[in-house]
């Protein structure tokens, strides 16, 4: 469009055509916002130790200003120096109470004296453990991020904890290789739990509503039978719509995590 000096008259003029290599691809990744950002530089142990129950939480946090970025023990010196440069802050120390800067750790469980009680695979952020109900339990090495998850759960104290890369801490024992793949195997394993559940869920919705239409389909001709139906659907019915009210909660917080991931 070409304005005119008196800023009133104007004509349109054709815009030139963009050669395609002037438009770009549309593959590109989109940016990422700061909690995206700050979710790559971490180890991705998903250790809880910094006081929130995952990484992406974590992350989240400190873009939002609730959290430090001196929190993270897996990171160590290295991660709170990585943090500080992308957020424009400088570097401070390892908050203590959350831990101390170590080698990378890895849980090892005595075989002879698990009792395949399948609380440690429950336990385990990113499914380094594997094993089945009354069977002998194992960790896999390489997958294992040290977060110590597994340790408390152990009824009969069968797992201990030991370090893997003497006099090398934090970023200096871990990859950035390692930690995206741990990563994944987190997101992985939620993905898993949430289908799990929703499909239990369902199973649960279809057994009430069947209960519900037969309690309905019972002859009831006394004061006394009507009265007994009529509570049995009741609770039948409140058990169904407490029901809705989880599915509907639980849909609501997966919009919101959708929304703080998206740039």
């Amino acid at each position: 469009m070409r304005i005119y000096p008196d800023n009133v008259d104007f004509v349109l003029l054709p815009c030139p055509d963009v050669p395609p290599s002037a438009n770009p691809p549309s593959d590109l990744p989109r940016p990422s916002d700061l909690a995206d950002r700050i979710e790559d530089l971490l180890p991705q142990t998903q250790c809880t130790k910094c006081g929130y129950p995952a990484c992406r939480p974590y992350a989240a946090a400190i873009a939002s200003g609730q959290a430090s970025y001196n929190q993270c023990p897996p990171g160590g010196a290295e991660g709170v120096a990585r943090l500080a440069a992308l957020l424009g802050q400088p570097v401070i120390p390892l908050n203590p109470v959350h831990g101390r800067e170590q080698p990378r750790l890895l849980a090892v469980i005595d075989e002879q004296t698990c009792i395949g009680c399948t609380l440690c695979i429950q336990a385990c952020p990113v499914d380094a453990i594997i094993g089945a109900a009354k069977q002998m339990h194992t960790v896999i090495d390489d997958l294992c991020t040290g977060c110590e998850l597994c340790v408390a759960p152990c009824p009969v104290d069968c797992i201990t904890v030991v370090q893997t890369t003497p006099g090398r801490n934090g970023w200096q024992a871990w990859s950035q290789p390692q930690a995206d793949a741990a990563r994944a195997r987190h997101d992985q394993r939620a993905a898993r739990l949430r289908r799990d559940k929703e499909e239990n869920d369902a199973r649960l919705a279809a057994k009430a509503a069947a209960k519900l239409r037969e309690v309905e389909a019972q002859a009831a001709g006394t004061p006394e039978q009507q009265a007994e139906q009529a509570r049995k659907k009741a609770i039948i019915q409140a058990a169904m719509e407490r029901a809705r009210q989880k599915k509907l909660q639980a849909e609501q917080e997966s919009r919101e995590r959708a929304a703080s991931a998206r740039p």
